[in-house]
């Protein structure tokens, strides 16, 4: 590689000058560090370094609004912060690191799937836990599959959980752009409205399909797991991928726990838990059955 002539040096130096002086904080690796371990202990969420410029973005709004000057006023404020205002700062810390990426029947395989498992368990009153249910488009996805495989009439019982509040607000209610991914003309029709006049645009899901959503916050961090009955399936796709290994063979332990015997565990295309053969054993493409 050629040497940077001295225009080409003065570019590139300006070039970094002026991204110091866009950044409106300091936020070093010790400010990073402080971040990965807050995040590590309160949700179980894995930051590889990789992550701090996202973490900058995130959090600076935070700092903003807080009215804290520094990463460090700010990570000190949070540390020792009590009560209903410390819990709430909590969980906009939390909201702020938290990723949600999802789309009504992602990875389609999986419902395909639970129809048939739906069949083939003869149960007209399924249990079904979807975690990390993001702004609510999986629940509403695992919702119409069990409508469309034992009718409207079903007892289904759905908890759609996260970690996040503000995309549970919009889960629960229920309101998508009309164009959103991943749902038929058929799908549309029988199981969406379509908003009209100021709300044109606009799909809300149908009220005798969203009664069989239970929306809830849950931490899979947290010390006790108050889920009621044991689960017949369980959702918990894209999430173990931000845990490292011994915060995965925890969670996994405590899914074990709430699933009903040969109880079944959707997870995401790139999560291999084949380690873990005495909790489950692969039953499908991503289809975990509980041993």
């Amino acid at each position: 590689m050629s040497a940077l002539s001295a225009t080409e040096f003065a570019r590139v130096a300006a070039a970094a000058a002026s991204d110091r002086a866009e950044q409106e904080f300091a936020f070093g690796s010790a400010d990073f560090e402080r971040v990965r371990s807050l995040i590590y202990e309160r949700a179980g969420i894995s930051l590889h370094a990789g992550k701090q410029a996202m973490v900058y973005s995130r959090l600076s709004r935070r700092l903003r609004e807080t009215g804290h000057r520094s990463f460090g006023a700010y990570l000190q404020w949070l540390e020792t912060a009590r009560g209903v205002e410390g819990e709430r700062e909590w969980q906009e810390f939390v909201n702020c690191l938290t990723t949600n990426l999802t789309a009504f029947f992602r990875e389609e395989h999986h419902f395909t799937a639970l129809a048939e498992d739906l069949k083939a368990r003869g149960t007209g009153s399924p249990r079904i836990w979807c975690n990390a249910a993001s702004t609510g488009e999986e629940p509403y996805s695992i919702a119409m599959t069990v409508v469309e495989t034992l009718g409207a009439q079903c007892n289904a019982r759905i908890l759609a959980s996260d970690i996040d509040t503000k995309v549970l607000a919009t889960a629960s209610r229920g309101v998508y752009p009309a164009d959103s991914r991943g749902l038929s003309p058929e799908r549309l029709r029988r199981h969406c409205l379509r908003g009209t006049g100021a709300n044109a645009g606009t799909l809300r899901i149908r009220p005798e399909l969203a009664r069989l959503i239970e929306f809830r916050v849950h931490n899979l961090m947290a010390p006790q797991w108050s889920l009621g009955e044991p689960f017949d399936f369980v959702f918990c796709r894209n999430v173990m991928i931000y845990f490292d290994a011994p915060t995965q063979r925890k969670v996994l332990e405590r899914i074990h726990a709430v699933l009903k015997p040969r109880g079944l565990l959707y997870v995401g295309h790139s999560e291999n838990f084949t380690d873990s053969r005495d909790l489950f054993r692969l039953r499908g493409k991503t289809i975990y059955e509980r041993v």
